[in-house]
């Protein structure tokens, strides 16, 4: 049975053979390109400048050269372009971060450093026009720079919101077409990740990739409105799913069931900086959620992925509610349950993909042996009757120690038996 195969029994919430592995499919399932490099060199693969595969957060290209001797079973497909709006594909040129580490970058990928020490990017990759993004001197990420126009709520306009969100024209259907078929033909499963989806996400509010936004995009201004303006919020998120939806129409008459799994949204609902309510969620959120889960799973075979870190007790139940099949990642202190009351309860439900190993305390933190007791206690947990794709619960950091990933790693295959 080979990846893909196991792959949706895992999904069917059918017993699999064994765990599935996630490493680099998504953007809130990857690796950062300084903790990627390290990771190489213990396998022995040749040095060389890795290919940075998000500009945004900087994390790196799994490549096949590490996808067969790690036995990671799900392959992602993306957009053409990124979250700055410019081609993500070759021509690649080489950059030295901040950190010294030589790296692959798309040529639209244009910097300068400000007086700071820190590097800004721009919108298109043009530096003619402000920078909508900055890492600080010391950092390994990008950060938005808000760049809010001044308006008053009399001017405001829900279109100014869904600027962005335009209908994808034959280049990027070509490119669907291309990297689907390419992804499936690879015999891993394949987890797509589509623009416009993603409903209110702070990373996307401020138009990085937008020239001159306009509406609101001071993400502080957005919480505001969310609280004070509800219906001005669902005006853009009734917009937004409808050119959604026929985005995924154009998507699916390009690549077919090619595609398994759909990265869908990426909005935190438990986010220390704004914490929403169930009741919220039910009001804004569930009915454009569900127009979308409710095409996909009406007209396609795919499988919907919601991620949202930091998931306040009563979300699952949201969650399932507005029809999505897997989230991510599984926080059983997050949710008030222990992993095995959260498999008891919504296992049936949902399929949870990450949570394997916590990135923030015992990846980062731990001994490579308290990573494997982790990885090994939630997977008897997790498995049972399958429902579990095994990855971290967020991207690996760049300061990861490379002997708990390889922990990590290691002990997935012990439990698998290999």
């Amino acid at each position: 049975m080979n990846a893909r195969e196991q792959f949706l029994k895992t999904l069917n919430h059918q017993q699999p053979g064994r765990i599935v592995l996630d490493l680099g499919s998504t953007g809130v399932t990857g690796i950062h390109i300084k903790a990627l490099s390290k990771l190489r060199r213990h396998f022995g693969l040749q040095r060389k400048p890795l290919r940075v595969i998000d500009p945004f957060q900087m994390l790196g290209d799994v490549d096949w050269e590490l996808i067969d001797p790690v036995g990671i079973d799900v392959v992602g497909v993306c957009c053409r372009k990124n979250i700055f709006g410019f081609p993500n594909q070759a021509p690649f040129r080489e950059w030295k971060t901040p950190w010294r580490q030589r790296v692959m970058v798309p040529m639209g990928f244009n910097v300068t450093t400000d007086e700071n020490g820190d590097t800004l990017i721009y919108p298109e990759g043009d530096s003619a026009l402000p920078p909508s993004a900055k890492m600080a001197a010391a950092g390994f990420a990008f950060e938005p720079v808000i760049r809010q126009e001044p308006a008053s709520k009399e001017e405001m306009n829900p279109e100014d919101n869904v600027e962005e969100f335009g209908l994808l024209d034959e280049k990027e259907l070509e490119h669907w077409r291309t990297a689907c078929s390419k992804a499936h033909a690879s015999g891993k499963a394949v987890i797509a990740t589509v623009s416009g989806t993603s409903l209110g996400n702070p990373m996307l509010i401020p138009g990085m990739k937008l020239r001159r936004p306009k509406g609101i995009r001071d993400i502080n201004l957005w919480y505001k409105y969310i609280v004070s303006q509800p219906a001005f919020i669902k005006k853009i998120f009734d917009r937004q799913s409808e050119i959604a939806i026929e985005n995924l129409s154009r998507i699916f008459a390009v690549s077919g069931n090619k595609i398994d799994a759909i990265f869908l949204c990426g909005t935190d609902f438990g986010s220390p900086d704004f914490a929403y309510s169930p009741e919220q969620f039910e009001e804004i959120w569930l009915p454009y959620y569900k127009r979308m889960n409710d095409w996909i799973h009406e007209n396609t075979q795919w499988k919907t992925f919601k991620h949202s870190y930091g998931t306040a007790k009563g979300f699952p139940e949201q969650f399932i509610k507005a029809g999505f099949d897997i989230i991510n990642p599984v926080q059983g202190e997050e949710s008030g349950l222990n992993p095995k009351d959260l498999k008891k309860k919504y296992g049936r439900s949902v399929v949870f993909w990450g949570g394997g190993v916590d990135t923030r305390k015992t990846l980062q933190f731990g001994t490579p042996e308290q990573v494997r007791e982790e990885v090994l206690r939630n997977s008897e947990v997790y498995i049972k009757n399958g429902g579990f794709v095994f990855s971290a619960s967020h991207n690996i950091s760049a300061t990861t120690p490379v002997e708990n990933i390889v922990a990590m790693l290691k002990a997935v295959r012990e439990f698998n038996g290999n």
